[in-house]
């Protein structure tokens, strides 16, 4: 009986090992993504889209997901002041390229409808404004 529990043990035992190598290695889900898209400005813009939306929106979250066709996509969930409304619902899309060397804008939801790539460039350009005025 006492083999079977040293047995036992010596299969735990690199099974642990194994779990904490992967546990240690495991995929970082997109953090290198969000971090550069919350790093980078939008035309000549003070500060960076992080700051940006932060700045202007409420119970903001970011999201990092891959489409079906490969494509690194952050994605910007807020409360946000959008065409009067003072706390809009908003999802939008930035699509990453995969060395991190530039990125493009892409679909924006307005409460859950999403929105002609004219009204998605206002809000930006608002949004650019406000930061310009906010910033000393």
């Amino acid at each position: 009986m006492q083999n079977v529990s040293k047995r036992t043990v010596l299969w735990i035992v690199p099974i642990v090992i194994i779990f904490l190598f992967w546990y240690m290695n495991r995929p970082n889900d997109g953090d290198e993504y969000i971090a550069y898209i919350k790093g980078a400005t939008l035309e000549d813009a003070p500060v960076n889209l992080e700051s940006a939306l932060n700045g202007q929106c409420d119970k903001e979250e970011w999201v990092y997901f891959k489409t079906n066709n490969r494509q690194h996509v952050v994605e910007f969930k807020g409360a946000c002041p959008v065409n009067g409304q003072k706390n809009a619902n908003i999802n939008l899309q930035f699509i990453v390229e995969k060395d991190l060397s530039d990125y493009k804008v892409g679909a924006m939801l307005l409460e859950g409808e999403q929105q002609t790539p004219e009204q998605r460039d206002a809000f930006l350009k608002e949004l650019v404004s406000e930061s310009k005025i906010a910033t000393p």
